[in-house]
């Protein structure tokens, strides 16, 4: 038998250290892949706890000013609309992680039936314009913002007979919340309700202001 000439054997033997070499490094891209692995599993087990957290955090949120916006409105609209039985019910929906609310008007008939919708299709112009006033008071007061509402001839829709009530309302509503409402009417129902009124009128091109006393607490 014919033993392999030294330089074969030495051929053989680079090429088997070579091989050596590239599993070695096999095993090492192995195992950081592994590590890799393992530190993506890691990561996505924390992202799913956080987005649980977040979402248990929204639903918390979203539940207590659902919850403050159905008891202001439901509290103003029995004050204003005496001569109706009505409230404000919440629907809350989730689709797509998204969080939507639906604010439904409901009134109460005098045979217990219960008649609910959104207040724009349902209950026309007077219970629309004040639902949206306490809307805009709650999101003041939910997001931190400055206590100022401004209304611009905003209850012009208001039906006279609930104008006074209105206006009532309002000024209590600014007396428990510290919250000033800077309202541009010619009703004089709104001016008698205002803690402080002015006149305003047209002097060549600019305005100028008169406070009122008439009226005025």
């Amino acid at each position: 038998m014919e033993l392999p000439s030294l330089p074969e054997l030495t051929s053989v033997h680079a090429k088997a250290n070579k091989a050596l070499g590239l599993r070695d490094a096999l095993v090492q891209q192995i195992a950081e892949n592994n590590a890799k692995i393992q530190d993506l599993q890691n990561e996505d087990e924390l992202l799913d706890l956080v987005a649980t957290l977040i979402r248990r955090l929204i639903d918390g949120e979203v539940t207590d000013g659902v919850k403050a916006v159905e008891k202001l409105q439901s509290e103003g609209l029995q004050e204003i609309f005496y001569d109706q039985d009505l409230s404000v019910r919440a629907e809350v929906e989730e689709s797509r992680g998204k969080i939507s609310v639906t604010l439904l008007t409901q009134r109460r008939l005098k045979d217990g039936t219960v008649v609910e919708g959104i207040a724009d299709q349902s209950f026309g112009g007077s219970v629309l314009t004040m639902q949206s006033i306490l809307m805009r008071a709650t999101v003041i007061f939910r997001r931190d913002m400055r206590p100022v509402l401004l209304l611009d001839e905003t209850l012009a829709a208001v039906a006279n007979k609930y104008l006074d009530r209105a206006a009532k309302f309002l000024s209590k509503l600014c007396e428990q919340l510290d919250l000033d409402i800077l309202l541009i009417s010619h009703d004089e129902a709104l001016i008698n309700a205002a803690k402080n009124a002015y006149l305003v009128s047209d002097h060549g091109g600019k305005a100028k202001f008169r406070k009122l006393n008439r009226g005025s607490k």
